[in-house]
């Protein structure tokens, strides 16, 4: 199959087409890849959008040239390598102007006092209590917790944000 029958294929909709045009153009996409991007996963990933972009292209008839169809897909491969180096230039600068305000300082943190924690909820009665080791220690839902205490979910949630208010208040937190 020449290009330019290659071409008339795709855009009348034959599949095999769109199969042959694959096989032929991702051993040089990649390889244009791996240059350019100086990544196998990176160019494994342009060979799909590049594949894409020129199906979606050759279907809308887009291609003037069909005996070009080989330079056609390259200049999609080189214009997608520019967008992906301005996108990756682009979130770079991002990341130097306000990657600071995303990562949190760490020392501002205030720690778990575990020894209080316990103690805190050894204070709480024994159904809350029972309620809030089943929730956040064990991880239980809110219907089997209520299924094991003989209760509705609804007094579930209300012990538990009881219990929760409870430990915040033993806890000093100030939120």
């Amino acid at each position: 199959m020449s290009d330019a029958d290659l071409a008339h294929g795709i855009a009348t909709g034959y599949r095999e087409a769109e199969s042959e045009l694959c096989r032929r153009m991702s051993p040089r996409i990649r390889l244009y890849g791996l240059r350019h991007l100086r990544s196998a996963a990176a160019a494994d990933d342009l060979v799909q959008q590049v594949l894409l972009r020129a199906i979606e292209a050759l279907r809308a008839g887009r291609l003037r040239d069909s005996d070009k169809l080989a330079p056609f897909v390259l200049g999609i491969c080189r214009m997608t390598v520019i967008e992906l180096r301005r996108t990756a230039h682009r979130q770079q600068h991002l990341l130097e102007e306000f990657g600071g305000a995303l990562v949190p300082d760490h020392r501002s943190t205030p720690s778990l006092d575990n020894d209080r924690l316990g103690r805190c909820v050894q204070a709480l009665a024994e159904r809350e209590r029972s309620v809030v080791v089943m929730t956040f220690y064990d991880e239980r839902p809110t219907a089997e917790v209520c299924v094991l205490l003989g209760t509705s979910e609804v007094n579930v949630r209300v012990i538990r944000h009881r219990a929760i208010g409870r430990l915040r208040a033993c806890m000093g937190a100030t939120v």
